[in-house]
């Protein structure tokens, strides 16, 4: 639909040709809400986590492989003449990594002769489609073996023309039959014009006595967030930060069941040393590192402050397989063992000194399991039927009884077509057209206390008409769809006492290679591309505003008047109001005068208000940098009768929120108020 964004006075002015929707906030009567309503989901799809959060910037570091993605050399390439083979060496850096690669002298040179001398070598890494060069600290290492006696070079260069931004000298050689660990910072003395950088590592091809040296695990870092060691890219975390979230769901999705029974996110091979980390078989196209791993996904909740939800396999893969009833005893063995690794005392379990022997005495705190991923979709019907039938039973069972205090979530929800057992809640996850979620606005009103669902995933991938899981999927968020996910999640708060919290996913997309493409942040190495899409905004105002108790809705004939204007409200905190609303099918402004229980005439708010494009698929452009969201907030004051006055544009979001406290204490919970 078409629609103008009128200018601000008009917005603070009601219509005098339409009659505006009266509402009246009542003090009581509604619910307490989640503690976790908005937060983040991840797994490493779109190169969200390898060349996306996780900073590090070399590509193919440790020359990792799987049957479905063999070791290579790709993104390397030789330096000096030099001849890259990729190896498999009779004593590998680890069995974890068993290849490496082996840079020979030219073949004219023997490693003594005239013709090696002062002559370099090495190789050149292009990180993942180019580098971010500035001047700043870059951490980094890598490990060789081979008789060698001199120095090396580390420098970051132009891949187009060759010009050094910064080189370290790294002090000593290598011994043969021995692997050296070699570490190093690097502050270049000059920022790149742009990301078309490498990485090179270099040596005097004279000094390698037998002509060439194996190397392997080659590294390097930016800053980090928080300067966590292995941490995460700074800029990418901090469009996370903004989003204001309290939970973190890991490791997804689709990474955490693998392509197949052999092939799953094994938690374990997640943790230590890099150098013990195989890496694992992507279920999205692309091997992955593991070098974010679980230990990282705890630190990353840790320095966001979110309420981690940890999923544990549960015996089920994309391919469809799954695990027989009678075998298993080792699946609820390995998710029990994951619990213990993050919160089992240090002293007294097994998997708590794994954890402390790693750098983290102090246990985890974990009150939320999910067990399993999309159970009711891979392997279909007898997939699902084994979850229903015994996967599920048997793991929740074992989970409280060794953990009673922690909260199980099945990964399906009522929704999908399972009874979710006492005690349990469920996951959904809506990926629709605006029309749709549009339309399931009521969808949670009937759910039961017994019923409590996680929004583990959303948003609007397709336009209406289409169909997502046939190609039609959009190419970047778009603005009718956002208003439309604003809708959807107004209807989650308007249950915040049966919601546990919703997410959006994918949250993050490699604009060089990606699986799904709608995220709410696009990004490529040149962080100037990282782009906040129009969901992204929308978000962000809901989250910025957390309703703790839901409040009803007096509207005229005394029911709720939804669409065009879907609202819901309630009380912040500390007490004062919040109303939250979108407008969707209106290509008219919607005038509105609102009305708290306990406020008078000349009370104040600010109200903020979203607006988007005239076209409603117009969208956030990472390479034009338009941003097509407009956001202004006013303060307003309540006129006679205490009401606030105010218009609000076809497809637009809003958020007005009260200086001063509302009538009436803190929720208790005891409402049957659903905030209409």
């Amino acid at each position: 639909m078409i629609h103008l964004k009128p200018a601000l006075a008009a917005l603070l002015a009601l219509s005098t040709q339409c009659v505006a929707i009266d509402l009246f906030v009542k003090s009581s009567g509604g619910n307490k809400t989640t503690d976790i309503m908005y937060g983040l989901m991840h797994e490493d799809i779109n190169n969200s986590g390898d060349g996306g959060i996780y900073a590090e910037l070399i590509s193919n570091r440790a020359f990792q492989g799987s049957e479905k993605f063999p070791s290579n050399l790709d993104n390397w390439s030789p330096v000096g003449g030099a001849t890259l083979t990729l190896q498999k060496l009779a004593k590998p850096l680890s069995s974890a990594l068993p290849y490496s690669v082996n840079v020979a002298n030219p073949k004219e040179g023997k490693g003594k002769g005239k013709d090696t001398k002062g002559k370099k070598v090495g190789l050149a890494n292009a990180g993942f489609w180019g580098m971010d060069v500035k001047r700043q600290k870059y951490t980094g290492s890598f490990h060789v073996t081979g008789e060698y006696k001199g120095d090396f070079e580390v420098s970051l260069r132009s891949a187009i023309t060759g010009e050094t931004f910064g080189k370290k000298v790294v002090k000593g050689g290598s011994k043969k039959g021995k692997w050296t660990e070699k570490e190093f910072e690097l502050v270049p003395f000059k920022d790149a014009p742009n990301s078309n950088n490498t990485f090179v590592v270099q040596w005097d091809a004279e000094g390698a006595k037998d002509g060439s040296l194996d190397l392997n695990l080659i590294s390097l870092f930016p800053p980090t967030f928080k300067g966590r060691k292995n941490g995460l890219r700074i800029d990418l975390a901090q469009t996370m930060v903004e989003l204001k979230p309290t939970f973190l769901r890991f490791p997804g999705g689709n990474m955490l069941e693998g392509n197949t029974l052999d092939t799953w996110w094994k938690w374990y091979e997640t943790i230590g040393p890099l150098k013990d980390r195989p890496g694992m078989a992507g279920v999205w196209e692309y091997q992955q590192t593991l070098g974010l791993g679980l230990v990282e996904y705890m630190e990353w909740a840790d320095d966001m402050n979110l309420e981690p939800i940890v999923g544990v396999f549960a015996g089920l893969a994309l391919d469809g397989s799954f695990v027989p009833e009678s075998e298993m005893g080792w699946v609820i063995q390995q998710a029990l063992d994951e619990i213990e690794f993050l919160t089992g005392d240090a002293k007294t379990t097994k998997w708590g000194a794994v954890r402390a022997k790693l750098g983290h005495p102090k246990p985890w705190k974990v009150k939320w399991v999910e067990i399993g991923n999309e159970d009711w979709l891979a392997g279909r019907p007898a997939g699902f039927e084994s979850y229903i039938n015994y996967r599920f039973p048997m793991m929740m069972k074992a989970f409280n009884e060794k953990y009673p205090d922690i909260k199980i979530i099945a990964s399906p929800s009522i929704f999908d077509n399972m009874t979710i057992p006492a005690g349990a809640a469920g996951d959904h996850h809506p990926y629709l057209t605006p029309d749709e979620f549009v339309e399931r606005f009521a969808k949670f009103d009937n759910l039961s206390k017994d019923n409590v669902t996680l929004i583990g995933e959303a948003a609007s991938t397709h336009p209406n008409g289409g169909i997502a899981w046939e190609g039609d999927l959009m190419p970047l968020p778009w603005w009718g769809g956002s208003v439309a996910e604003a809708i959807f999640l107004i209807s989650t708060e308007r249950n915040g006492d049966k919601i546990i919290g919703a997410t959006y996913a994918p949250g993050l997309r490699s604009l060089d290679r990606w699986q799904w493409s709608m995220t709410w942040v696009q990004h490529a190495a040149d962080p100037a591309l990282t782009t906040r899409s129009t969901s992204w905004y929308v978000w962000r105002i809901l989250a910025h505003h957390i309703i703790r108790e839901t409040l009803p809705v007096d509207a005229p004939a005394g029911k709720p008047n939804f669409d065009p204007l879907f609202y819901v409200a309630g009380k912040s905190e500390t007490g004062t109001g919040i109303f939250k609303a979108a407008v969707y099918n209106s290509t008219e402004s919607i005038p509105v005068s609102l009305k708290f229980d306990g406020l008078n005439e000349g009370a104040v708010a600010n109200l903020t208000v979203l607006t988007g494009p005239e076209d409603p698929y117009g969208y956030n452009d990472p390479f034009t940098g338009i941003n097509v969201v407009k956001e202004e907030t006013t303060f307003i004051k309540a006129g006679k009768g205490g009401k606030f006055t105010f218009t609000l544009p076809g497809l637009s979001v809003a958020v007005l929120e009260t200086a001063d406290a509302v009538k009436g204490g803190k929720g208790k919970g005891k409402g049957k108020g659903k905030g209409n």
